[in-house]
């Protein structure tokens, strides 16, 4: 058997040598290298005895170690220096490791992710197993939405994406191209397909998953849908998506399918490829327990030893693995392993690049087991290079492994639509084409239409059914064109051969048992419900170490609100006695309000991760309840923490019962408030489930908590049908259980001489309830069984909400092309759009007062390096960006920026605009058609920059003088051509470094020259402009003011939303206090009338704050893209912010005033109502103001969120409700 073996490597180390200079793209690629030299033939000969012997250790391992053992390099630590095998344990390898492992299977990716594919499938077939395979069959499958017309009236009914009945059979191992103009029904096609359809829309039709109906099983779990929109967490690295997904989805059916090819190997004593062996070993982790019950006799033990392997052969399948080997092949094989360890990043967070960002969200879908493949717009953001790539190992994957990929793309290049095999063309929600890629062109032309020489296939199929593109194509000189219609073109489709091949298709039945056991999913989740909860728990741990500024910010601001208390209510001021009794309420229910308020950005942080709870779950990656657990769990240390520092500052200082009992209770206490604040601003956030609405409706929570507390207004003096409210929310819980610790104290015990009585009956008084001690305990259980109630209504909601969508609208313009009663002729008008245009471009030269030479020489941009690659062992301090680069930029001429996804094109242009904020720059950047081509390579560097040439003669010329770059192919798109014999995985193969033959060249030689020439070109001027912008202060405001009321008029979700607000909070004060003011008899009734002063001042204003944070932060984003590009000063947009608010707010304040002083029963008066009015006006514009302060003067929205808490602290504090004036302050 041995020698078996070594004759097996010679031989497919020969079926190598014969195929290495083959190419996989027929256009362009082959490979660089011709034969390996015979010393490697011999080098392989004698470590087939090595690797005999490794083998041989691994069977003489005691059966436990042998599940996990494999063969591995043996490596003196280095890259490239291999020194035979050893045996080690696959669950044991490090992250190096398993990068070194990667690299040596796949480092030219395109032509060694396909080696590895083919290895790995003819060892499976050499044992006979069969994969899994998964057909696709729909049928008159039709989807219709409710749409609104505008400029119209309402239609009840409008058939919107796909109108018409659709009917195809989708085979195995085919890659198919979704093509189509956007809003054709693209999106709808897929998400009917892979079961990912909104509820709401009515589908009629069926599909079918080899013989299955969608209601037979789970489509989510069987195939993938992959979204052209990319939601992710900003917080975590691409390698750690990467890796929860992975975890999540699971190892599916592959683990069985390992464990049935071992065994047969193992029958047969055939010894497998070791690297193979080893990567698809450490893929799974769960080949066990084979080896020993494969050599057992056939006994009655043999049965025992099989059942303890099925046994943990499911236990270890269905665990989700935490990092994997997996993750580092998805890294390679898309590029991103150069970004693993970068943060993905947001708008307001730096981060990946967007078209790292867009390969992410593809390679978090195919990461898992399924085998069929649902992809929507995937190469959006992605250079040529890039998409060619992924698409040649999806054909790859589709051919192989037998997998079923439907993609969409809008304008793929040639080569890369030379990978498809079949063709899907759509238009209107119909099908015009469905067939096989090299019969397309014929379909067309048999419809009269002909694709042009140098114009790509795909172009001409998305614009020869376009109704203003058509005529250009038609090639029938004897006829005179007239336009052939979406519907006409369906008609002969249908009539053609490739309608009936379909046809025929779906009348050949699939019945159930043909399916493969493992192609169809019948259980929602990959996942036990423990593993699920553990995924979860880590990834929300990380999360919140992630966020940890915010928590060291809220700590940090906890503590100087603290240290202000306690000058405050300082206990040297306030005596044990009646009269002083109401500054240490004062203080009790201050503690409690701050401790409240410190749950506020709980709610926006819940928001801005909602929309990736909601991708993942409706995908069933976890259930909503181990989302909502791990997040409830992790609070209460949070909790613990916050109601520690409190007590621990302000107990003694503020003078409380010194008791030990009694701090340890108000410690309990107030983290019982705080734990219950927290879940009740995420079950808020959760049901409203938008930042806009969720503000609102925060506001409206906080006002119904503290007006229901007993201190602002007494349990008795609320309406008795209003009663409830004081035993639902959990701030009178607080206020309760505080008092009670307190006044239930033995220095409380004392007769007073304002009240004839013991201090204790003063609260008796306050409260107007009676109290007796196991009350604190019953608050305590109270807030507890509160927090309990939010934490599932938390979960309820996050399982059966969907994520927040706007209303579905069509245009007349629409209508009317649905409708089919738009004119086909519309030659005038094109004839007169033509005219106007050539008048314009005949005085494009007109009007040119001066010519600006942009210049750069040697220009060099570094950023710190990020805490993650520090944490991965990294010893640079920076990152270096953009490596010497150098050109000018020349009035006349058109300049290309190329390079792939990744290169450094943003961050050039950022850094020649100066609009970058961090990090440094070094080099002379200096200001003072033919074109011309600037290409950028990974890490920043320039690898051409000169002049284009007729038809990119130039650049082509260039590249291909480099020995060892091969050919342009026919019909190839240049750019596409130049980014891929460019690629890095090209440079490795070729073995040279294009940045540094540029640099060596006359070409770099002679721009490095210009540039120092027009460095100071003669009789020049320097650069000087009378003002900084365009317009002068009056006309910047104005411009300004005229977007920001655009912006607030169709910003309902922000205006209707605070005035619902608005009138919600009115007619609730109006009621709670009603009368109160006509009926002023005793101290009470007056603390009332205050209670109403103070509340509608602080939590009015309070509201708009918080309403205002999401809207503006929004608006800020914008404000410095257009602030960068000098389109008007930052004073211009911020005063025109501040004044588009006041009459919004005014009308705020009349409608409250009208409202609430005639019920509140205030005294009747001009003088007193404007007055009243005033007060308001004034309070809301300050509250407003201080949320665009906070906005401006923060990082982020959850800091803004976090500062605004203080602020309302301190407005609370100094407001004069709690406690009078200080003489100190």
């Amino acid at each position: 058997m041995a020698q078996l073996v070594g004759n097996d490597e010679i031989e497919s180390l020969r079926i190598e040598l014969a195929k290495i200079g083959e190419s996989s793209r027929s256009s362009s690629r082959h490979h660089f290298s011709s034969s390996r030299s015979s010393s490697e033939l011999n080098s392989v000969k004698d470590g087939v005895d090595n690797e005999r012997a490794a083998w041989a250790e691994s069977d003489r391992q005691p059966t436990f170690e042998r599940l996990t053992s494999s063969l591995f390099d043996e490596s003196d630590g280095s890259k490239v220096d291999v020194q035979g095998k050893r045996v080690v344990d696959v669950t044991e390898l490090g992250a190096l490791e398993r990068q070194m492992f990667v690299e040596k299977l796949i480092k030219y990716i395109e032509n060694d992710n396909l080696r590895l594919l083919q290895k790995m499938r003819n060892r499976v077939d050499k044992v006979g197993v069969e994969l899994p395979k998964v057909e696709v069959r729909y049928k008159n499958l039709q989807v219709e939405a409710t749409c609104e017309v505008v400029r119209g009236k309402p239609l009840p009914t409008l058939w919107n994406s796909l109108k018409s009945i659709v009917s195809c059979a989708r085979q195995y191992c085919r890659v198919t191209l979704l093509l189509g103009p956007p809003g054709c029904g693209k999106t709808t096609l897929l998400k009917a397909l892979s079961g990912n359809l909104d509820k709401s829309l009515k589908v009629s039709g069926e599909v079918f998953y080899n013989g299955y109906k969608l209601e037979e099983f789970v489509p989510q779990k069987t195939s993938t849908y992959v979204s052209q929109h990319d939601l992710h967490l900003p917080e975590m690295t691409v390698r750690e998506t990467l890796d929860f997904s992975a975890r999540c989805q699971g190892v599916g059916s592959r683990a069985e399918i390992m464990v049935e090819v071992s065994r047969r190997e193992k029958q047969a004593g055939v010894v497998p490829d070791p690297d193979v062996h080893t990567y698809m070993k450490v893929l799974l982790l769960s080949v066990f327990f084979f080896p020993l019950f494969l050599v057992l006799p056939k006994c009655f033990m043999r049965h025992i030893w099989y059942s303890i392997y099925v046994f943990f052969y499911q236990a270890i399948s269905a665990e989700g693995q935490r990092t994997t080997l997996q993750t580092d092949y998805i890294l390679k094989i898309l590029g991103l392993d150069i970004c693993a360890d970068i943060l993905v990043g947001d708008a307001m967070t730096r981060g990946i690049s967007g078209g790292q960002r867009k390969r992410l969200t593809t390679g978090e879908m195919i990461i898992g087991p399924t085998k069929a493949l649902f992809m929507d717009e995937i190469s959006n953001g992605l250079d040529s290079s890039t998409t060619y790539q992924i698409v040649a190992c999806l054909k790859q994957l589709a051919h192989i492994a037998d997998a079923t990929i439907l993609v969409a793309l809008l304008q793929p290049a040639p080569e890369t639509f030379d990978l498809f095999d079949d063709i899907i063309l759509m238009e209107g929600g119909k099908i015009v084409y469905h067939g096989p890629r090299s019969c397309v062109l014929e379909f067309f032309e048999d419809c009269g239409f002909r694709c042009p020489e140098r114009k790509g296939v795909a172009d001409f199929l998305q614009e020869v059914t376009s109704r203003k593109d058509q005529a250009q194509y038609w090639h029938r000189a004897e006829q005179s064109w007239s336009y052939i219609s979406v519907d006409l073109f369906c008609k002969k489709f249908k009539e053609s051969t490739f309608g009936e091949k379909v046809d025929e298709d779906l009348s050949k039945p699939f019945t159930k048992s043909q399916s493969h056991k493992n192609a169809i999913s019948f259980s929602k989740y990959s996942l036990s419900k423990w593993e699920l909860f553990k995924a979860c728990m880590s990834r929300e741990y990380l999360l919140m170490r992630r966020n940890s500024f915010i928590y060291v910010f809220k700590t940090v601001q906890l503590v100087i609100t603290a240290f202000i208390t306690m000058t405050v209510f300082l206990r040297t001021r306030m005596g044990v006695d009646a009269i002083h009794a109401n500054s240490y309420m004062g203080a009790l229910f201050f503690s409690l309000t701050h401790i409240f308020f410190d749950g506020i950005p709980e709610m926006s942080m819940t928001v801005a991760r909602l929309p990736v709870f909601y991708k993942q779950r409706d995908l069933y990656f976890y259930p909503a309840w181990s989302y909502t657990i791990p997040s409830a769990i992790l609070t209460v240390p949070l909790s613990l923490f916050e109601a520690l520092i409190w007590t621990s500052l302000t107990y003694f200082v503020i003078g409380y019962c010194p008791e030990p009992q009694r701090f340890f209770q108000q410690f309990i206490l107030l983290f019982a408030l705080h734990y219950a604040a927290t879940s009740m601003f995420r079950f808020v956030a959760s049901i409203f489930r938008t930042m806009a609405a969720s503000s609102v409706a925060g506001g409206l929570s906080i006002v119904a908590v503290c007006l229901f507390s007993g201190f602002i207004i007494p349990e008795t003096s609320m309406p008795t049908w209003l009663k409830w409210g004081f035993w639902v929310f959990p701030l009178g819980y607080g206020e309760i259980g505080l008092s009670v610790n307190e006044f239930l104290a033995p220095r409380w015990q004392k007769v007073s001489i304002y009240l004839d009585a013991n201090l204790l009956l003063f609260f008796f008084f306050f409260f107007c309830v009676k109290v007796w001690g196991y009350f604190f305990w019953l608050s305590v259980i109270g807030l507890l069984w509160l927090a309990a109630l939010f934490n599932i209504g938390f979960t309820l909601a996050l399982t059966f909400l969907n994520p927040p969508s706007s209303r579905v609208i069509i245009s007349n313009e629409k209508l009317s092309r649905i409708e089919g009663s738009e004119d086909s002729s519309n030659g005038a008008d094109k004839e007169a759009k033509s005219k106007s245009y050539e008048k314009t471009a005949s005085k494009r030269h007109q009007g040119c007062l001066f010519c600006i030479i942009h210049l750069f020489l040697q220009v060099i941009f570094r950023v710190d390096l990020s805490q993650e690659m520090r944490e991965r062992g990294s010893t640079q301090k920076q990152l270096q960006l953009l490596c010497d680069i150098t050109g000018v930029l020349r009035p006349g001429i058109l300049t290309a920026l190329m390079g792939v996804s990744g290169a450094g094109k943003t961050t050039l242009l950022d850094v020649l605009a100066g609009r970058k904020t961090s990090g440094a720059i070094k080099g002379d950047i200096r200001i003072g058609g033919y074109p011309k081509l600037v290409i950028l390579k990974n890490g920043g560097r320039i690898i051409y920059s000169g002049p284009l040439g007729q038809h990119s003669s130039s650049v082509i010329k260039y590249f291909e003088d480099i020995s060892g770059v091969p050919k342009i192919g026919n019909n190839c798109n240049p750019a596409t051509w130049i980014l891929e014999v460019t690629s890095t995985s090209a440079e490795a193969e070729l073995g040279i470094d294009f940045s540094q033959i540029y640099e060596n060249s006359l070409l770099y030689q002679n721009n490095k020259a210009l540039v120092v020439q027009l460095m100071a070109p003669p009789d020049s001027k320097e650069l000087h402009f009378t003002t900084r912008f365009s317009q002068n202060g009056w006309g910047q405001f104005k411009s300004c003011l005229w977007k920001q009321h655009l912006s607030y008029w169709r910003s309902p979700s922000y205006n209707l939303l605070r005035f619902m607000y608005l009138l919600i909070a009115s007619l609730l004060f109006g009621i709670l206090f009603c009368g109160q003011g006509r009926k002023i008899n005793n101290q009470q009734s007056l603390f009332n009338v205050l209670g109403a002063i103070y509340s509608a001042t602080m939590f009015l204003g309070a509201n708009n704050c918080m309403s205002v944070l999401p809207y503006v932060s929004t608006e800020r984003s914008v404000l410095y893209r257009e602030r960068f590009a000098g389109m008007y000063g930052s004073w211009a947009y911020a005063l025109a912010q501040v004044t588009i608010e006041v009459p919004y707010l005014l009308a705020q304040a009349i409608v409250f005033s009208i409202i609430t002083y005639p019920m509140i029963g205030y005294y009747w008066s001009a003088y007193k109502v404007f007055w009243y009015f005033y007060a308001m006006f004034c309070t809301l514009l300050c509250y407003t103001y201080v949320g665009m302060l906070l906005v401006a003067m923060t990082p982020s929205f959850p800091v803004a969120a976090s500062l605004q808490s203080v602020f309302f602290i301190m407005f609370n504090l100094f407001s004069g409700f709690l406690i009078p004036q200080p003489v100190s302050y």
